[in-house]
């Protein structure tokens, strides 16, 4: 673990910082964000289930209030268009959570316990893993879940921290195990598990993504 430990400590000292601080700012502003806007992100992380998350955030730009009001059809239609993977599928999992649009932040707020939230999301909205939930939920200004993608297993495995699984698709059981760990190497280097996952992210890739 040290030398990880060192290496984010580099990295809180350089010029990454900024990058970072302005994302979590991003992050802490969609606690005033209305519903619609709340629907946007979790829309975003929908599409970003075994899709580059680059690409779903130049998606979600390009479609705006379609991504909340066109017909499942013609969303598949722009989704496939705009290249995403998945097309027919996302589409199907976007307009079957726009259920929840309404009240979405009122809903995210009454759980008094983090695991109760995102298991609230996963139970509920199709298409949401943990990691996905986990992600939809960091960018909304909760800071409190970890997004456990190959990247930042790749990182963990890498430093002896984790052991690498056989597949890339976690188990709960898995992820939560893992997820432990990330929360002991954000103590021990005085970070939120959203800092943590932009820094670590930031490691494997050279950039700052939400």
């Amino acid at each position: 673990m040290e030398a990880i430990l060192s290496e984010l400590e580099s990295l809180k000292g350089s010029s990454v910082s900024k990058a970072v601080s302005s994302r979590m700012k991003e992050f802490e502003a969609f606690r005033k964000a209305d519903d619609d806007t709340l629907f946007s992100e979790l829309a975003f992380c929908l599409m970003t289930a075994n899709f580059q998350a680059e690409k779903s955030m130049k998606i979600q730009e390009a479609l705006g209030k379609q991504l909340i009001s066109s017909s499942e059809e013609r969303l598949a239609r722009e989704l496939k268009m705009h290249g995403h993977r998945f097309p027919n599928m996302r589409a199907a999992f976007i307009v079957e959570a726009r259920k929840h649009r309404r009240g979405l932040r009122a809903k995210l707020d009454s759980f008094d316990d983090s695991h109760a939230r995102r298991n609230w999301l996963v139970a509920n909205v199709k298409g949401l893993g943990m990691k996905e939930a986990s992600h939809f939920l960091r960018n909304v200004g909760y800071k409190g879940y970890a997004i456990i993608d190959f990247h930042i297993i790749d990182k963990l495995a890498s430093a002896g921290l984790v052991d690498k699984p056989v597949s890339k698709s976690l188990t709960p059981k898995q992820y939560l195990e893992i997820e432990e760990v990330l929360k002991r190497l954000g103590e021990r280097s005085n970070l939120s598990q959203a800092e943590l996952d932009l820094y670590l992210w930031f490691a494997e890739t050279g950039k700052v993504l939400k």
